[in-house]
């Protein structure tokens, strides 16, 4: 398994979101306010996708490049685009 830098930063929002939703949970059996309840669940969301993007963004960056080289402005031209286009996942 290859580690990036970033994984221990994706790691504690992971880990973030997980304890989010837990409290989500006992939210729900406590019978608290959707709209409470709501906002919590768009932020673990939001977390989760951030995480997620970090990750992708990652990949591309340390793996794909890497494996275009540096010889090739038509390939690293490509990868850019391919991550620009990744935000609109």
């Amino acid at each position: 398994m290859t580690t990036h830098t970033s994984h221990p930063e994706i790691i504690k929002r992971l880990k973030r979101a997980e304890g989010h939703l837990k409290s989500i949970v006992t939210m729900l059996e406590d019978g608290r306010g959707c709209l409470e309840i709501a906002q919590q669940l768009q932020a673990v969301e939001k977390a989760i996708a951030n995480a997620k993007k970090t990750l992708v963004h990652d990949h591309i960056d340390h793996c794909l490049e890497h494996a275009v080289g540096k010889d090739s402005s038509q390939a690293r031209a490509a990868v850019g685009e391919f991550k620009e286009i990744t935000k609109y996942l």
